[in-house]
């Protein structure tokens, strides 16, 4: 089994660092992508502070559909350009969106949700879904979690083909 701990960071990079670690243990050798995502998203619950859902949408028929996540149960499908999931997937960009209640035509599948992170997961240069965060806590995410982030999917897409 992977030892995987829960430890206090002096700063978000060591953090992040040590997620991508974990990461890459999990990930590296699994060749089944259900699996990878499953355990990507346990990995995230497990580690990250004051959040409430995280999880996979992945892309299918020109729309997001529920993947493996953590938390209360959640919207099944998605239209594209439709709240910050399907923003970030028809714009291919991170969003991260300080909060929700701001975010024109937010998609509430979960009323403690205040903030919100989602990054888009792109293989070969197709959209194939998106990794998205939600925190009971206003400003949860900022520019830097954007960009460490990105780098989480940069790794998972090293090992992980959807």
């Amino acid at each position: 089994m992977h030892d995987i701990k829960k430890i206090k960071f002096k700063n978000k990079k060591q953090f992040y660092d040590y997620l991508n670690l974990k990461l890459t243990g999990l990930i590296c050798d699994e060749k089944d992508w259900l699996a990878n995502l499953s355990n990507t998203s346990a990995l995230l619950w497990l580690l990250f502070d004051n959040i409430n859902w995280v999880g996979f949408y992945l892309y299918k028929n020109n729309e997001l559909v529920l993947g493996p996540f953590q938390g209360k149960p959640a919207c099944t499908h998605i239209e594209m350009g439709k709240g910050v999931c399907g923003t970030a997937a028809s714009e291919r960009k991170t969003q991260v969106v300080k909060n929700v209640d701001e975010f024109p035509g937010h998609i509430a599948c979960d009323s403690a949700s205040k903030s919100e992170i989602v990054i888009p997961i792109i293989q070969d240069n197709e959209l194939k879904g998106v990794l998205d965060i939600d925190s009971p806590i206003l400003s949860r995410f900022d520019e830097e979690d954007k960009v460490y982030f990105e780098n989480v999917i940069n790794t998972f897409n090293k090992y992980v083909k959807l």
